[in-house]
């Protein structure tokens, strides 16, 4: 532990220079942060994460085991990542490129990537969306959308809480108002 810091560095963790870490954050066995990092508070990084350099990560972000986060990702507050995730952040890979271009990816508030997911870089998984286990996501999701299979298709939307909203009235002509059973919020999409 680190006594004179207000996070936790696990001893088999590599922290490079110049990588900032908010308060209560916890890093555990074999992470690897490079320079330039920005980690937020509260956060929980599992073993052997990945996060790149000048990657920005929000406060109480939860990234599980063996996820790699690459240059020019963003995950904002409250996002959840589970294990073995990857994103990606070029379009057109090759091993030596001289026109590389970097293709950011935002992960907005709240939202939930499930295991072994892979997000293409250049897209927006909006506020409080869900994506399934396994899924192959290469578009921008919606805020609060339900996203699985390969490639990701939306299923549905889902509550802040997680649980699947039911329609509760007629589609306008731009919108429906959705509920939540669990919590009973609504929501307009």
């Amino acid at each position: 532990m680190n006594t004179d810091k207000s996070y936790f560095v696990h001893p088999t963790a590599f922290i490079e220079d110049d990588v900032k870490i908010g308060d209560g954050t916890k890093i555990w066995h074999q992470v690897q942060v490079r320079k330039g990092a920005a980690i937020g508070k509260n956060c929980i990084f599992g073993k052997s994460v990945f996060i790149d350099f000048e990657v920005t990560i929000g406060d109480n972000v939860k990234i599980q085991n063996f996820v790699s986060v690459y240059h020019g990702v963003t995950l904002e507050d409250d996002v959840f990542v589970g294990p073995h995730v990857c994103f990606t952040n070029d379009l057109l890979p090759r091993a030596a490129n001289p026109d590389w271009e970097l293709v950011p990816t935002l992960v907005k508030k709240g939202a939930s990537i499930g295991a072994n997911a892979t997000v293409v870089c250049g897209i927006t998984i909006g506020e409080y969306s869900m994506i399934g286990a396994g899924s192959l996501v290469s578009k921008d999701v919606p805020a609060h959308g339900l996203v699985f299979g390969n490639p990701a298709r939306l299923k549905g939307y889902v509550c802040y809480c997680g649980n699947i909203l039911k329609r509760s009235n007629e589609p306008l002509p731009y919108f429906i108002t959705l509920t939540c059973e669990k919590c009973n919020k609504q929501i307009t999409t």
